[in-house]
């Protein structure tokens, strides 16, 4: 099987980041090119007494400025990449864009939250290994 495609999900915590380092490191080694994944969290709930405007600026400013800063990271580490944000639910719009791009590979970052603390956070890492119909590269941050 041969990768051609890695998405790599950013969230700028140093986790990712970390992720993000080993994608850069195997992306050359399989000629394969870097999707770099931002996702902002849109909730299910509205404020209707603010309007739909308002929500809608507030989520293409969010856009705007995750999209800066994805830039900058791409700058930062002079990588070859292309860039995406997305708005919705993180697990969904990572295997959603999987799709999309036909990606090979996922690499993203895993906090190792346990007990309470997974279950009250949830793992995003963790449901995305569990349905991803391609493969899923998890890296623990450094402690």
């Amino acid at each position: 099987m041969k990768i051609s495609t890695i998405l790599v999900p950013i969230d700028f915590s140093s986790t990712s980041e970390t992720a993000l380092d080993y994608a850069r490191e195997l992306a050359p080694k399989l000629d394969a090119r870097l999707h770099l994944l931002t996702v902002i969290g849109v909730p299910s709930y509205g404020v209707p007494e603010l309007g739909v405007g308002v929500t809608a600026t507030m989520i293409d400013t969010m856009i705007t400025d995750n999209q800066a800063a994805l830039d900058q990271l791409v700058r930062d580490r002079k990588l070859t990449a292309q860039t995406h944000v997305r708005a919705g639910d993180a697990r969904d719009v990572i295997l959603q864009t999987a799709e999309e791009l036909k990606a090979d590979l996922i690499v993203m970052g895993t906090h190792g939250r346990r007990g309470i603390s997974r279950a009250l956070l949830g793992s995003v890492a963790e449901t995305v290994v569990r349905t991803s119909t391609v493969p899923v590269l998890t890296v623990r941050g450094k402690k």
